[in-house]
């Protein structure tokens, strides 16, 4: 129990005990001006039924007060679960973006390796059948010069 709540119940308790002692005192009749008029009344008990008035008005208005802080609570907690979804649905479409990118990244590159490994290969075999043409070349002028060697020797 905290301080508040204590001090709260040891007053009521006072004022209860003080009331429950003095009962014949507080259930005397007296006059009672109100204002205008003036009334025979236990002006005691008028005073506690004030007292237990204020009371109830006061715990009312603070059950109000917390109910309406509970509401506003419920509310906030609300408008925060909608921004954090929202916040994780533009993450999720980030996210979505990012791997579009890059896998259209990856294609682009996929793609000029390809043609880049294509273009390798034809100046490769285009090399390979220059060389063979030109081992062609050499060997027939080879033969050419053996043949024309033998012929010179018979």
């Amino acid at each position: 129990m905290n301080f508040r709540s204590l001090l709260l119940t040891l007053t009521i308790s006072a004022i209860a005990a003080l009331a429950f002692f003095n009962w014949s005192t507080l259930a005397t009749p007296t006059q009672v001006s109100l204002g205008l008029i003036t009334v025979e009344a236990p002006l005691g008990l008028l005073m506690l039924g004030l007292t237990t008035l204020l009371a109830a008005l006061f715990i009312a208005y603070v059950l109000w007060l917390q109910g309406s802080v509970l509401l506003e609570t419920r509310r906030h907690g609300k408008e925060m679960q909608a921004q954090r979804e929202l916040a994780d649905k533009a993450e999720a479409s980030r996210f979505t973006e990012m791997k579009a990118f890059l896998e259209s990244r990856g294609q682009q590159t996929h793609a000029a390796l390809m043609e880049r490994i294509e273009t390798l290969e034809a100046r490769l075999l285009a090399r390979a059948n220059e060389s063979d043409n030109t081992t062609a070349a050499y060997v027939g002028q080879m033969e050419h010069q053996l043949g024309t060697s033998k012929q010179l020797q018979e």
